[in-house]
């Protein structure tokens, strides 16, 4: 299950303990480079002029740090931050509290804001434009609307799927950023940084083996980093070293390219049972017992990324470069192995 895997990019309960690992102020804030630059100058423009931010688009894989970016936004203003998502705000109702309730020049972060319905779209189109809310009153004959005004604030999206929000929303947003993959050196930095909150000593050779290991994504580093932290402290001396990294990762069954077992249990199930595709998704799913969606939007993506797998017309395929990081040459091949 994808709840179970220590490298899922998605939000889980056990990160819990990564909030107090994110900065707070955009110097802080390390990749991501260009956006940062940008929003830089937005909000001292935004501040110098007395008002609010324009509203922010933030989309990209997860973990990479869109929530992250909407809290600095807010610190950066001087303003509070109302978190919600899209699958919490079910009626129209629902937001016309949540923005009702604003105060000026507060920030408003929309996590899966792609996943908001039409109806709740309908009602945010005239609070993000007009600072105002279209409510109507009674029913049938006697109804009739009235238009409420509300603070003006600051409306940051969030999305994995940018395709998924619709036009009209889209074009109601000033700043639209995408967030890419970072560097195994932005990661090193990130974990250096993080070693340091946490209180354990990790040496640059340790540092740069998680990074390598995090598929470009600061939660899978951060949630490395603090299971690594446990081996270190309990079969080490305290420090992370490239030792206990190594022997860590092992035990956690991550290979040096941030492959787990599922990832290798999908390309072999397509090598073994499919002579490495073509193989439809849903004859995949059902050979590895999962979700369709899963494997699209969970497995897919990071080795699409690595060029291990290939998508045609008639399905996927397993590329020459998986087949040689298996060790694979014609079927033989092991789950796990020293890596």
């Amino acid at each position: 299950m994808e709840s179970d895997r220590i490298i899922s990019a998605h939000s889980a309960e056990a990160d819990a303990g990564e909030v107090g690992l994110r900065p707070l102020r955009l110097q802080d804030y390390i990749g991501q480079e260009s956006i940062k630059a940008n929003l830089d100058v937005f909000i001292q423009a935004a501040r110098q002029r007395g008002e609010p931010l324009d509203h922010v688009l933030l989309s990209g894989p997860p973990g990479l740090g869109k929530t992250t970016l909407a809290v600095i936004i807010a610190k950066e203003m001087g303003s509070n931050i109302h978190i919600t998502s899209g699958p919490a705000i079910e009626r129209p109702g629902d937001l016309a509290g949540i923005l009702t309730n604003l105060q000026p020049g507060d920030v408003l972060f929309i996590d899966e804001i792609h996943r908001l319905s039409r109806a709740v779209e309908e009602v945010l189109y005239p609070g993000m434009e007009d600072y105002c809310l279209d409510i109507v009153l009674d029913k049938g004959p006697a109804a009739r609307s009235i238009r409420l005004q509300i603070s003006p604030f600051t409306l940051v999206g969030a999305t994995t799927r940018a395709g998924a929000v619709s036009a009209p929303l889209r074009d109601r947003f000033g700043v639209i950023n995408r967030l890419e993959f970072y560097s195994p050196q932005q990661l090193q930095l990130i974990v250096t940084r993080s070693a340091g909150i946490l209180g354990i000593e990790i040496d640059p050779l340790g540092s740069e083996e998680i990074a390598r290991r995090s598929r470009g994504t600061p939660r899978i580093a951060n949630r490395l980093l603090r299971r690594i932290r446990d081996f270190a402290q309990v079969e080490g001396q305290g420090v992370i070293d490239l030792a206990i990294a190594q022997a860590a990762l092992k035990r956690l069954e991550i290979d040096a390219i941030g492959l787990d077992s599922s990832d290798r249990r999908l390309l072999l199930t397509m090598i073994e049972k499919f002579d490495g595709g073509p193989v439809g998704v849903e004859t995949l799913a059902a050979a590895i017992s999962e979700e369709t969606a899963t494997i699209e939007d969970v497995y897919e993506p990071y080795l699409l990324q690595l060029g291990f797998i290939n998508r045609t017309p008639r399905g996927r395929v397993v590329t020459a470069a998986a087949y040689q990081h298996l060790g694979v040459s014609s079927g033989q091949a092991k789950l796990w192995e020293d890596f």
